[in-house]
């Protein structure tokens, strides 16, 4: 039981369970809908612009815990983008969010070449790759916010969001707001990507998404099922990593990663054993 009550007793710890689980419940929910639709790339090319976003609020000599505010809007007008893109049918999803991922990971770099040379130095590693550990208590009221709204939003379009998912031109001729929702959809993968990169960072966060849902996929036959088990994965592989690499002494967001990983690799040996 100590292997377990230890790092509970740290405040520290506490509150990166506490977010690591929202998150990855979170961001395994919305996961369902953007890989159902064939948008896995996405949560990619939005991590990438939320790095444009923190950039451009350091150009603007705001410290990183007040650049996020600046990548928020930042990064919910890049996903607008790529979902007018995708309206027009002129692109494909991938094909468009290649384009603004180029462009947004462009400008993150020129933002932080136009700082001056007498600017306080910025830790990149952390932006990159995520401080769960260093989670205080206003990020975590942050993320239990954004995850009290998501929710709120998903449970009010559950149903409509599953038709159009499953078939957008019948959707549409029934009279549910296809367009709408897809905007609603990618703005609301937006806001929670900005809100995960705090716990996993830019590179990993696209992998917190995608993974628990295509892993639940293999799995499960309805969506609601496929929701279920994907949450449970997120929040599971969440508490499971932080555990581990506390044990380990090993970097907290690789080892969540890593974990949910081997649980896709089992799920395809369950998956191909049936």
């Amino acid at each position: 039981m100590n292997w377990l009550t230890e790092p509970l007793a740290q405040g520290f710890m506490q509150r990166a369970f506490i977010a690591g689980m929202l998150v990855g419940g979170l961001c395994a929910c919305i996961g369902v809908f953007v890989v159902k639709r064939g948008l896995s790339f996405i949560g990619d090319g939005l991590a990438h612009a939320t790095f444009g976003g923190i950039a451009l609020g350091l150009w603007l000599e705001l410290g990183v815990q007040e650049a996020v505010w600046v990548a928020l809007p930042f990064t919910v007008l890049v996903a607008l983008g790529i979902a007018y893109v995708l309206r027009t049918g002129k692109l494909g999803g991938d094909v468009a969010t290649g384009v603004f991922f180029a462009v947004s990971f462009a400008l993150g770099v020129l933002f932080l070449g136009l700082r001056p040379v007498d600017a306080p130095m910025v830790n990149v590693e952390s932006v990159l790759f995520g401080s769960i550990l260093a989670i205080g208590h206003a990020d975590l009221y942050m993320v239990a916010g954004v995850a009290a709204v998501a929710g709120l939003l998903l449970t009010a379009t559950w149903s409509r969001l599953a038709y159009a998912t499953f078939d957008p031109a019948l959707a549409r001729l029934s009279g549910v707001p296809v367009a709408a929702l897809d905007y609603m959809l990618l703005a609301l993968t937006a806001v929670v990507i900005v809100v995960s990169v705090k716990t996993v960072g830019i590179v990993l966060v696209s992998s917190f998404i995608v993974i628990p849902a295509a892993t639940a996929g293999l799995l499960a036959r309805s969506i609601g099922r496929m929701t279920l088990l994907a949450v449970a994965l997120g929040v599971f592989g969440a508490a499971a990593g932080l555990l581990a690499s506390y044990h380990l002494d090993v970097a907290s967001g690789a080892t969540i990663i890593l974990l949910l990983g081997t649980c896709f690799l089992i799920a395809m040996v369950l998956r191909r054993g049936r």
